[in-house]
């Protein structure tokens, strides 16, 4: 049935759905890397698309940005219209050192400031990780595209602008590999609905040199993490 968020009708979603922040970005991603694509939802401005790709039924659905809103249209695809696996694709800041603009993240765990997870299993700080069939999948799609990716934590805040100081240095120190708003609810939602989750992120900012990817560059990169998650979603 259609849910407050979601106006598709049952069996409109495919098992696998990607999602982007940006709704915009699905509506690209159905159009060029969709066969049939057809418009499943728009409800808030949240386009969905359901389409195929080599034969085989894929969806894509922004999912907006934080992790409130992730927590939302997650819950609701896994658990009302029987979506199995969500592949994230979005974006990140950069944390290590040897790291470079365009470089795709495979994000193992997700840390996080937010309190979003804490009622779920009460007195334990729940640290949600990703699905490893899809993780694994994903790093040998990689591998066979020849394309190069790190493989390892992010780190899921509730503020974009907010000074902290300390905060991504230390971090940094611990292994983590970048930072964006959605991963750690999108892997908390998965572990509660018994379902499979997995975020593929392009750097496009580094958090300690004033770096950044143009817009046009910043398309090219995501296409690369994109590849990635249909082949995982396959998997």
């Amino acid at each position: 049935m259609p849910t407050a968020h979601n106006s598709a009708a049952p069996g409109d979603y495919a098992s696998a759905v990607l999602m982007p922040g940006d709704p915009r970005r699905a509506r690209r991603i159905a159009e060029t890397l969709f066969d049939d694509a057809r418009l499943v939802n728009e409800v808030r401005g949240m386009e969905a698309y359901t389409g195929t790709v080599g034969g085989r039924p894929i969806s894509v659905m922004g999912s907006g940005m934080g992790l409130p809103t992730m927590t939302i249209y997650a819950t609701e695809l896994y658990r009302e219209y029987g979506v199995r696996r969500i592949i994230r694709v979005g974006t990140s800041g950069g944390y290590q050192d040897d790291m470079s603009l365009g470089d795709v993240i495979i994000a193992t765990a997700a840390h996080t400031d937010s309190a979003i997870n804490d009622p779920r299993i009460p007195g334990v700080r729940f640290a949600p990780a990703a699905s490893y069939p899809l993780l694994r999948a994903a790093a040998d799609a990689a591998d066979r595209a020849g394309t190069t990716v790190r493989v390892g934590p992010v780190y899921s805040s509730d503020h974009f602008y907010l000074a902290r100081p300390g905060l991504h240095e230390g971090l940094r120190d611990h292994g983590v590999l970048g930072v964006d708003m959605e991963t750690a609810a999108l892997y908390a939602v998965a572990a509660a609905e018994g379902r499979e989750a997995l975020t593929v992120l392009t750097v496009t900012d580094h958090m300690f040199r004033d770096e950044a990817l143009p817009p046009e560059d910043r398309e090219n990169g995501f296409a690369a993490a994109a590849a990635i998650a249909i082949e995982a979603a396959f998997s």
